[in-house]
Order: structure tokens, then sequence, then C-alpha cells
């Protein structure tokens, strides 16, 4: 046989599209060509791939070898292709015989002793191979997350082990992942830690419960960082397969998931706010997710929020709105999910903080504030104020509050309400879907319309006031009532205020 045709997956995002290598072994002088538009680190392969061979004990054939990457206008990056460039030689120089591979996928970086190594972006891989109903065969590096996909996927340690299971000399242990927590909600902060603060409590629960965006504004010292590490703990539990595509962000990130990787754990990100645009949405000559999409399912946490950068904080628009990044490049464009619940805290000034309810209108505090944007602070659902603590409560030992376990089960019962209903959590839904599920009596019309008079809210605001106190309702598991319009208005108590402040740019 001099031609031969075997599969593997390129890395584009989180999904693995199907690669086609063709080898062909003709008569003429001895050289080996790749064609199918490789990068730098595809066409090194071949003399990865030739060492590798002849360290394995293979002849490497002394003929002319063409090898294409189909299609040829998929962008071919990493070493993720060597195994399958290998096994295409040996097979069509005939030393693996009439073996047939067309139900098998192959993926990983070959060693110039014929070890595998592993790479990333194995996950979104062995899924797609899964979805095509073919086997796959990867590095020994990835099996714990290739072990995620209840599937027929093998991993192997070097090129020899691979050519004795084709050949039937041999059989490969198939992927099981070691990583999956029977409670990964042991391993997260309880809720129970946080003294006093009862009203920023209450704001974490209605936005665990409703998916809602969150700021927490105060001075120093007073807990908005350990709040907003406490939300992961109840919010509800993923879904399979939820965890499985934080798992493949993750995986093309390149993060190794060892052991020690609890795969059902919503993710909280924290980045500095010295981050770039880059960092936090994504991006580089070889793209990778940011912390955005690191976040997916999970808790994006901005600490000290004016210090961010403005145009990097305006990044963050599209997946707030969409729960997607989008990045643009030479070689075409990647998406990302990034559907996170945004968790925000800032001072109420950077230089002084009087306590007083006039610390909006120092010139310290507004300089502070218009580093932020009107559009950006409206996509936030919730703002909450996070007073000093009274001295007897911080001191006094036996103030615990509320379990994160009881919290949670209050947010799942109503995320259970939500998605019977809508099939998505309230923040969520669109205007039109909102308006037909929330319907207001004509008193209650009334009395939303001189709360927007009065709060100047805009219509995205309006809508986020009436999801939050839908999200209200559905935690008592009633209707929407005056009460919980009420209630969500409070959470918008300081829009005139920061809106005079921050202005509408």
């Amino acid at each position: 046989m001099s031609l031969a045709t075997i599969y593997s997956r390129a890395r584009v995002g989180v999904s693995a599209p199907l690669v086609t290598v063709e080898t062909h072994i003709s008569n003429g002088l001895p050289s080996l060509s790749i064609v199918g538009l490789p990068e730098a680190a595809v066409r090194e392969a071949k003399d990865r791939v030739r060492s590798a061979i002849i360290n394995s004990k293979f002849e490497f054939p002394l003929r002319r070898i063409t090898i294409n990457l189909a299609p040829a206008d998929l962008p071919k990056e990493g070493g993720r292709y060597d195994l399958a460039i290998a096994i295409s030689i040996l097979l069509a120089s005939g030393q693996l015989g009439e073996t047939e591979l067309r139900d098998t996928e192959f993926v990983g970086e070959l060693a110039l002793s014929g070890d595998l190594r592993g790479i990333p972006g194995v996950l979104p891989s062995a899924m797609a191979a899964k979805d095509a109903q073919r086997k796959m065969i990867v590095p020994a590096d990835n099996r714990n997350e290739a072990g995620l996909v209840d599937y027929e996927v093998y991993y192997a340690n070097h090129l020899t082990q691979v050519t004795a299971a084709l050949i039937q000399q041999a059989k490969l242990q198939r992927c099981k992942s070691e990583s999956i927590p029977t409670e990964a909600f042991s391993l997260l902060k309880d809720m129970a830690d946080v003294k006093g603060q009862y009203q920023a409590r209450r704001a974490l629960e209605v936005a665990a419960a409703g998916s809602h965006n969150l700021l927490f504004i105060g001075p120093p010292g007073t807990g908005k960082t350990m709040l907003a590490s406490r939300l992961p703990g109840i919010m509800p539990r993923m879904t399979e397969s939820e965890a499985l595509e934080v798992a493949a962000v993750h995986s093309v990130s390149g993060r190794k998931m060892g052991v020690d990787w609890h795969w059902s754990e919503r993710p909280f990100r924290s980045p500095h706010h010295s981050s770039s645009a880059a960092a936090l949405v994504g991006g580089g000559s070889i793209p990778k997710p940011g912390e955005a999409s690191l976040s997916h399912c999970g808790v994006l946490f901005l600490d000290e929020l004016p210090e961010f950068d403005r145009k990097v904080l305006e990044v963050l628009r599209e997946p707030l709105e969409n729960g997607e990044v989008h990045l643009s490049r030479a070689r075409g464009q990647i998406s990302y999910p990034a559907r996170f619940m945004l968790v925000a805290a800032m001072n109420a000034s950077n230089e002084a903080y009087s306590g007083g309810a006039d610390y909006y209108q120092s010139s310290a505090s507004q300089k502070y504030l218009r580093k932020l944007s009107a559009p950006f602070l409206d996509r936030i659902d919730l703002h909450v104020e996070v007073p000093p603590l009274p001295t007897d409560v911080l001191v006094n030992q036996n103030e615990t509050g509320e379990s994160s376990a009881a919290v949670r089960d209050r947010v799942e019962a109503a995320v259970s309400r939500q998605r019977a209903r809508q099939g998505v959590q309230n923040a969520h839904l669109s205007g039109r879907e909102l308006e037909r599920i929330c319907a207001l009596s004509d008193a209650d019309k009334h009395f939303m319309q001189q709360a927007l008079e009065r709060l100047k809210l805009s219509a995205r605001a309006y809508h986020r006031v009436l999801r939050v106190a839908l999200t209200l309702a559905d935690l008592e598991g009633k209707a929407v009532e005056r009460k919980h319009l009420m209630e969500s208005l409070s959470y918008r108590k300081m829009e005139k205020t920061l809106a005079a402040v921050v202005g509408g740019a």
C-alpha cells in the first residue's frame, strides 16, 4: 500500500474539526513534504516523526513522501498530528500490514524516542470522536481528561504500544477519569463563616438563584472579597453537559487536568486589576481563552473594579450580553463560551472614605468612579452596599451565618422552577419572554413608571429590575408581587448617584 488515510482532530476554539492525514509514498529522491496550511510546529513534525519511527525499531522509507492535511483551508498548529502522521507513514509503507483504521482517530505529540507527549485540547477531540462514532488513541498524559468522555478512548505511552495494538498483538487501556468527586461542595468555602452583612448575603442568594451580576460597594475590610468567594458554594450543581463545557475550555487553555482537577466544581476566577483585555477575553497569536471563558458557568470576580483600565472593562460587554467571546484573527474567527456571573467590588473612594452619605460627592470619589462607564454598570443587576461591621458583631464568637448548604437548597428549588417554566435562569430571559412571564397589574405598572422616572433607569436597567423581581418571587414560590418589585428596586438605589457621577460615557 503506497497510499494511507488516517484521521486526527484540529483545535479551533473549543471545537475539534476533523483532519484527514493522507500519506503517499512514491519513487524518487528521499524527501518528506507536508502540505495543507501547516504552521512551523507542524512542518517540524517531519524531523520528530522520522526520529520517533527509527527509534521505535521501524524503517523510515527512503522514498518520496507527501503528506496532505485536509481540509487545506483549516490552519494546523502544534504537535498534535505527530502520531497520526507516523501511523500513516507506517501504514503506507506496509509495515502495519493491511490494517483498516477508518474507525480510529489519533492525536498526540511524539518525542524523538517515540514517547507520546500530552497536548492541549484533548477533551474536545474526544467528544468529537464520540459524536463521529470513532475510537480515539491519545497520550497517557491526557488520559484523565479524555476519560471524562464515556466512550472508546484509549491511551498509550509510546509509539510501539500503538502499533502493537493496531496489529492485534496487544491491547491498550481505556481512559478513565479519576477526578470525579462525590461531593465537590465540601471543598468550597461556607457562608456560615460570614458574620453579619445580611443584605449582602441576601443579594448573593438572589444572584445565585437567577444568575444575576452583582456589585459590592463599601470601604476596605468589610468582607466584599470573602462574600464573593462564597458564591460558588451556593450556586446550583452543574449539569453533566455544563461540567464538560467547563472542562473543555480549561483543556484548550493548556491546563493539566490531573487527579486534583475537580471538574464538577464551578470555576471562580479573580484576575488582577492590571490584567489586559487579552487576559480577560482571550487572544494571542495562537488564541487561548481568557478569564471570561475560564469562568464559564462560574464566577468572574473583579476586585477594585475602577482600578481596571476602562478599555479593558468595555471588552466584557459582549460576553455579559451574549455569553460568548468572538476573536477575529488573520487566520479566521474563533469563539469561546463565556456565560459567567460577574461579581465586582469597589471602594467608595480609593483615597479616602468618610463613611457618610455624601462620600460619592467628594472629588476623590468622583475621580475614582469616572473610570467606569454607565453602559457597563447598566449590565450589573444588583448594587449592594457593604458597610463596616459593628464591633459587637465582629468580636462575638457565637455569631455565625446560615450555612451554604441551607442557602443552596433554596437556590436549587428556585432554579428548578425557572428551568421548568422557561428552560433558562431568569438573567438569560429575553425582553419579550420576560414581559410574557412577568405580567404586571396596572397598579404595579404605574408604580414601576414612577420608579423609573425617579431613579432615571434605562430600558436595560428596567428589564434587569423585572428579572430580579422574578427571581425573588421564585425563591418564595410565588408570582411577582409589589414587595418583590420594591426589593428589586432597592438593589438599584445607587443608580441615580452613580449615573450622576459616571455619566453616560
